[in-house]
């Protein structure tokens, strides 16, 4: 097995692997084809981290040095077959802003493959017969191959599903702007779990329209209280993210989706199913909220929480009846998402990467979940059991504003609560935090243990 020499070094270790690679490389003892040490392997013969043998190996990669493939492992190259090389990215100045803050804000999949695999994606592409239209304007709705690859994916929860009723977008979060301004009217009341993404409260508000918060319980929005409401207002939509919900992880089982579509039925209004985090549910038997009324139901999810997040492409799947709503409002704010991005997309569905690349996704987040749960053990800690992030309950007399600028001081980023109030006044003391976003697991495991320190220091005062 190689080991590289490293000797005492004055930069960071990653750095100085990559630096031994590429000279063991020029002088033969590494010899192209050869297949590297896996991260554990190089991890344990080193004494460090394997994060820190990812972040070696995406270096030496990122030099024409290496190449990897998912699922079989690390191989050199030859020295004069560099692979789409990136520039140089101040790793010094970059290592010195990543001492700064461990930011725990972002919810992102894990990045440890993602250049080795992308780097193949686009090279593939730019041998392909599929660039020339990749570079040219698609037609409404999407270039009909794409949104055939999104058909054949999305079919695994919406079982049927016809490609001519996938609608693509720049992303989820331009998705969901297109539905709520195509469906929708200026001032029409928008209903949404009490405590939201934030990107719901900026498209509602910025578009115009009303928003009202619907309360939760610990499985998501409570039918009762939707049905009390209805009965005083009247809504035109119901934005509700049914699976490892954003911020409080709510998990909302069938027989309540049922009963939420059901009121959707009964006062006459539409459904946006936003089930981008549906591929982390731990239930298989969990189906999308949009499956039981599919007539007023818009499906959303896209790709950058399942395979990447500079992979901007979403997908809208509707009724027949909306279509042409949908595919005008897309051409209305952008004309067109990227054909370029959308073929890099359908080749990771196509080819079932993005199979392999959830598999390690859900994995990861497992073990950090089980990391999270060992030390908050005497606190309450809201997660599921693949999710990217977790909600801690902020025991008396801390404030989760108070928490999240103690946190910051102490060197880790969190959200409060309040951040995610749909209405004023509704957030309970209570943080998010992002399990996913750090490099490597010690890394978390130093951010998680800083912050319940500040939990077991008792009085917040006295850390002022």
């Amino acid at each position: 097995m190689w080991v590289p020499q490293l000797g005492e070094h004055q930069q960071p270790v990653y750095l100085s692997i990559a630096d031994a690679l590429g000279r063991d490389i020029s002088s033969g003892r590494l010899r192209h084809g050869e297949r590297l040490p896996t991260l554990r392997e190089l991890a344990t013969a080193l004494d460090i981290t394997p994060g820190t043998v990812s972040r070696a190996y995406n270096e030496a990669s990122r030099r024409g040095l290496t190449q990897g493939e998912v699922g079989r492992g690390t191989y050199v190259l030859a020295a004069a077959e560099p692979r789409l090389p990136l520039p140089a990215a101040g790793a010094e100045a970059a290592e010195r802003l990543r001492g700064e803050l461990l930011d725990l804000s972002i919810i992102k999949p894990h990045g440890e493959s993602r250049q080795q695999w992308l780097r193949e994606a686009l090279a593939t592409l730019a041998g392909s017969d599929a660039l020339e239209a990749a570079l040219d304007y698609a037609p409404d709705g999407g270039h009909p191959a794409h949104r055939k690859a999104a058909a054949q994916w999305l079919g695994q929860w919406l079982p049927g599903a016809q490609w001519q009723q996938v609608v693509i977008t720049s992303g989820a979060q331009h998705g969901l702007m297109v539905a709520v301004s195509a469906l929708t009217e200026s001032r029409d009341l928008i209903l949404c779990e009490a405590l939201c993404y934030p990107g719901i409260i900026s498209v509602v508000h910025g578009t115009g329209r009303r928003l009202r918060g619907v309360p939760m319980d610990e499985y998501g929005i409570i039918p009762q209280a939707l049905r009390e409401l209805c009965m005083r207002e009247r809504p035109a939509m119901l934005v509700c993210v049914a699976s490892c919900q954003n911020p409080t992880t709510s998990t909302m089982p069938n027989a309540r989706r049922a009963e939420i579509a059901a009121i959707a039925e009964e006062f006459d209004f539409l459904l946006l199913d936003d089930d981008i985090y549906g591929f982390l549910a731990a239930d298989s038997d969990i189906r999308p909220l949009s499956t039981f009324a599919p007539e007023r139901s818009v499906y959303l999810t896209s790709l950058s929480k399942s395979i990447l997040p500079a992979l901007r492409i979403g997908y809208l799947y509707s009724p027949a009846r909306l279509l042409s709503r949908l595919t005008a409002m897309v051409r209305s704010s952008v004309w067109m998402p990227s054909p370029l991005t959308a073929q890099v997309a359908s080749q990771v569905l196509s080819s079932g990467l993005h199979q392999q690349l959830i598999a390690q996704h859900r994995a990861e987040a497992a073990e950090r979940q089980a990391m999270a749960r060992e030390i908050f053990a005497g606190h309450t800690l809201y997660a599921q059991p693949h999710s990217y992030h977790a909600w801690l309950q902020l025991p008396a007399p801390w404030r989760s504003d108070e928490f999240a600028l103690l946190a910051r001081a102490n060197g880790v980023l969190v959200m409060s609560a309040s951040q995610f109030e749909a209405e004023r006044n509704q957030a309970p003391q209570a943080v998010r935090l992002v399990l996913m976003s750090p490099t490597n697991r010690a890394e978390l495991r130093f951010a998680l243990t800083k912050l319940n320190s500040l939990l077991e220091g008792g009085d917040p005062k006295r850390f002022y």
